[in-house]
């Protein structure tokens, strides 16, 4: 297998609980977020990746429903999460995708494949920011997966996965993938608060029930919001990237036997 796309989700959100079950026009936003992604010409296999809290039952139902493989992990580290399951079927990448994104584009991931140079180990439209926050994707080679599993000592690393990786730029060569219409990171696509949810329910709506289309991209979204700027000032006081700099400030150092 050379890609595998591994989207973390769970149910425990704190600011928005059971966010990725919320009804979206009719489905779980989670399973908007598998459907998008299963359109990649590029990825092999999508899974889901969740951690062991009984709370997160609800997702091993609906990725059984959708015939999707799911594994389960630590709650807290996260990167033990992605390479204990992704060793698994040994990929050649990880892709690493969020549940909190119901606007990702897999035309941009097939994109972004295309053009990464090969001896890449990192690759990502957040390197430098230029891209809608809710449009975040990581490509990670298994290799350094498994270097910074294996290195990582600091909780906010083990939490948010690949910031080993991005501090490390000595060990590791890494490729941003700018976005080819311009800077538009002031738009807000994520889902971590009930504004940002009530900004994707208008996209969402507009597209299904107005253009009666399931798989708009990113260009048609930011050409609706130009059109109803309204919509995007629901959510526009919103920090970007919030939960990492909380878990940086309370950052610890963290003492694991590797197995």
């Amino acid at each position: 297998m050379k890609y595998l796309a591994m989207i973390q989700a769970r149910c425990g959100s704190t600011r928005l609980p059971k966010k990725v079950l919320m009804d979206l026009c009719g489905k779980p936003s989670l399973q908007r977020i598998i459907e998008r992604v299963r359109r990649s010409n590029a990825i092999d296999e999508v899974m889901v990746i969740t951690s062991i809290d009984k709370a997160n039952l609800p997702i091993l139902r609906l990725c059984a429903d959708m015939g999707v493989r799911v594994g389960i992990g630590s709650e807290n580290d996260v990167l033990d999460r992605y390479y204990q399951n992704a060793r698994l079927l040994n990929p050649e990448y990880v892709i690493r995708l969020t549940g909190d994104c119901p606007c990702i584009d897999h035309g941009l991931i097939d994109q972004a494949i295309s053009q990464m140079p090969a001896e890449i180990d990192y690759c990502s439209n957040t390197i430098e920011t230029t891209f809608a926050d809710g449009l975040d994707f990581e490509i990670v080679k298994y290799s350094a997966l498994k270097k910074s599993w294996l290195e990582a000592s600091h909780s906010f690393e083990r939490e948010h996965v690949t910031q080993y990786i991005i501090h490390n730029p000595d060990l590791f060569r890494q490729w941003n993938f700018a976005s080819p219409v311009g800077d538009f990171s002031g738009h807000r696509w994520t889902v971590d608060e009930p504004e940002d949810f009530e900004v994707i329910s208008k996209i969402y709506q507009h597209f299904l029930e107005d253009e009666k289309k399931e798989d708009f991209d990113y260009l048609e979204i930011l050409d609706y919001l130009e059109k109803h700027p309204e919509v995007a000032e629901i959510n526009r006081g919103y920090q970007r990237n919030e939960g990492l700099q909380k878990s940086i400030e309370e950052d610890v150092i963290v003492a694991r036997d590797i197995q």
